[in-house]
């Protein structure tokens, strides 16, 4: 944990062919880094990445790593651009890996407001569709507490909250990067693969990827328009409910479903992920809900609806959300711990460590050259701190002013508070990110549902927690992923004044794209009914939250609230087991924060999935360095085909331009 990466192996060979080492690549200036190719290609891929992120959100929940192929892409256009105007005559500057580095931190940062805006979970929680899916009987759950979706309010809110975590920790870049060294293996690998691009063998292969990407990305996006033409109108029909297992598998969600999307964060998920979805679906789809069907009449009424919490609905939904705790709650006290272990080791060391004039070889001369050229180039381009700090005071000032008049029950006093702990616990998720590449960002934001639910209490609780949730994951997010693109930008010999910039401008998009292209959804399609393709699950687990929050567990049918302990219980032991047991072994315990998720949803995806990773299983096995160079590439491709082919979807759907076909699977006719 926290161990330093070997970073002169990721250095730009032709920067050190002449012999004088790094010394001799020339860096642009910060204004440079910045063009405005750049920011059209970012506003582009931005738009693209927010689209397949929000149907991701509103279907499954999980999200891949999409760092790779936002370079990758970011590569590809600009390279193309440049080639095309060459090629017309016209002089072009030079794409530089640093104009790339900013590109791929402008698109993370606008597409990271399509998660942490919460238009997948708290922000949807909050709507009517909700209130009425959990039932307007229910304890806790009143009419007053809804706001539908606005592109007005919701663009606003996104922009009051969205930028403070980005002025919350620039102060301790240093400190993060080259005191601790942190790792940050995502920004780590993305720093790699950009400065593997801007080589000749580099190049060469990027080139190959790109044919890749565009191949499967062509593939993906005619097989889902083929696939439109059986879908007829409903939900029923089509290769989306193709029951490949048979019928009565398929009554139980067991079925593959053609999807390019989810078999593409098959490839891209590691293969514990997939399993662990898998293995989710198979206890809780193939056990769990059956059993306690066959009690129906005895542990809850029978003849309810299916969306009735006092149902077996309600045991979807909780032990979905106990699993989730648990898992949540053990990774931050975990992170928590190892943060706060590693600061105390390092001061120890820097306090007693000897000062020894050692001779040094030719070698470590040039390796000490790297690491003196990326320092210097890493602090040469300060961020004054009285800049950062009085950034976030006026924009937590707006902040503390706005969102009382966005949200009501959110009373000032309690968003005051929020941004006075925000920064150490944004600290912590930077951290812990650092050491670990797992952003606990949402479960920061479940912690502050469940504080300032109980504080406001039954008048206004819910929506209150709810846009608290929203406030402490902005912050802890966007926080999390500057540090991040700041390793990335130290490795790239990108200015750190060019990545925060580049942040600022990338959440600027986001802050207007994300609520943008989720209108689309929200316009065209039934977004958030349980019977629809965007069934939003983390809309009701987030809303029964906040009425968790201030009601308790009465209404809970029958042995639910053991089952949830249980299973709660269940996924501290197993991640403690994961922890203790030696790597051999933890590296085939699952999940449980992946085996929750098919708990709410169904089986259907987690077969995706494991179609994925059972294909990139093969594929290593037969060649461990064509998978290693092309699956992300096939894997973006997917996702990417499959995330266009939704804007001609949505445009047809909007027009009420319905399928011609419907494909519908029935048993046979008995003789």
């Amino acid at each position: 944990m926290g161990t330093e990466i070997s970073e002169p192996l990721i250095l730009d060979k032709e920067s050190i062919d002449d012999g004088a080492g790094i010394e001799s690549e020339l860096v642009p200036e910060w204004k440079d880094q910045i063009t405005i190719r750049g920011l059209v290609v970012s506003a582009l891929l931005g738009t693209l990445f927010c689209i397949i992120t929000h149907k991701l959100n509103l279907t499954v929940g999980i999200i891949p790593s999409l760092n790779v192929g936002a370079g990758l892409l970011g590569f590809f256009f600009v390279k193309s651009w440049t080639g095309f105007l060459t090629k017309l005559g016209f002089q072009v500057s030079p794409f530089t890996k640093q104009e790339n580095t900013v590109i791929q931190t402008c698109v993370v940062a606008c597409y990271g407001l399509a998660f942490s805006g919460g238009f997948g979970s708290y922000m949807i929680a909050m709507d009517e569709r909700t209130y009425k899916l959990i039932g307007a009987d229910y304890p806790g759950n009143r009419a007053e507490d809804i706001k539908n979706p606005g592109l007005g309010w919701m663009t606003g809110f996104l922009f009051v909250v969205s930028f403070l975590g980005l002025f919350s920790l620039t102060p301790l870049r240093k400190v993060m990067v080259l005191d601790y060294k942190l790792t940050y293996p995502s920004g780590t690998a993305t720093a790699m693969l950009i400065n593997s691009f801007h080589t000749h063998s580099g190049a060469e292969l990027a080139g190959k990827q790109v044919k890749c990407l565009g191949k499967y990305l062509s593939i993906s996006f005619i097989w889902s328009c083929f696939k439109w033409f059986f879908s007829g109108i409903g939900d029923s029909c089509g290769f989306d409910n193709f029951p490949s297992f048979g019928l009565m598998l398929f009554r139980n969600t067991f079925y593959f479903d053609f999807s390019p999307t989810y078999v593409g964060c098959g490839l891209i998920c590691p293969h514990i992920v997939n399993c662990s979805v898998l293995l989710g679906a198979i206890i809780s789809w193939g056990f769990l809900w059956p059993f306690i069907s066959a009690h129906a009449g005895d542990w809850y009424p029978s003849g309810l609806e299916s969306n009735n919490f006092k149902g077996l609905y309600g045991y979807k939904v909780f032990i979905a959300i106990a699993l989730i705790l648990g898992d949540g709650l053990y990774n931050l006290i975990k992170i928590i711990y190892i943060s706060a272990k590693e600061m105390c080791n390092k001061s120890t060391k820097l306090s007693k460590l000897p000062i020894v004039n050692e001779v040094i070889d030719n070698e470590s001369s040039k390796v000490l050259a790297e690491q003196r050229k990326r320092d210097d180039i890493f602090l040469k381009d300060r961020i004054p701190t009285w800049f950062a700090a009085s950034g976030y005071v006026a924009l937590a000032a707006i902040s503390t002013a706005t969102i009382p008049i966005i949200f009501p029950p959110l009373k000032w006093y309690l968003v005051l508070v929020s941004y006075i702990i925000a920064p150490a616990l944004a600290f912590c998720n930077s951290y812990g990110t650092g050491l670990t590449d797992w952003s606990l960002s949402s479960t920061y934001g479940k912690i502050g549902l469940f504080i300032i639910a109980s504080l406001v209490g039954s008048d206004g609780g819910v929506m209150a927690g709810l846009a608290a949730c929203g406030v402490m994951m902005s912050i802890v997010s966007t926080a999390a992923d500057l540090m991040q693109d700041f390793k990335t930008g130290y490795l790239t010999l990108s200015s750190a004044k060019s990545m925060f910039v580049s942040q600022l401008l990338g959440t600027a998009m986001g802050c207007v794209i994300a609520p943008l292209t989720f209108w689309m959804f929200w316009t065209a399609f039934e977004v958030g009914s349980p019977d629809g393709p965007y069934k939003a699950p983390y809309a009701v687990i987030f809303r029964e939250m906040a009425i968790l929050g201030i009601e308790g567990f009465s209404e809970l049918p029958k042995h639910c609230l053991a089952l949830c302990f249980g299973f709660f219980i269940g996924a501290f032991l197993v991640n403690l087991l994961k922890d203790v047991t030696p790597k051999e072994i933890s590296q085939f315990i699952p999940i449980p924060m992946a085996m929750a998720v098919p708990f709410y949803i169904g089986a259907y995806f987690a077969v995706d999935m494991f179609v994925g990773t059972v294909i990139l299983f093969i594929w290593e096995r037969i060649n461990q360095k064509d998978a290693e160079d092309y699956a992300g590439a096939v894997a973006s491709g997917l996702i990417c085909g499959d995330g266009i082919w939704t804007i001609p979807s949505a445009i047809l759907s909007i027009l009420r331009i319905n399928p011609p076909i419907c494909m519908y699977f029935g048993p046979s006719l008995s003789s």
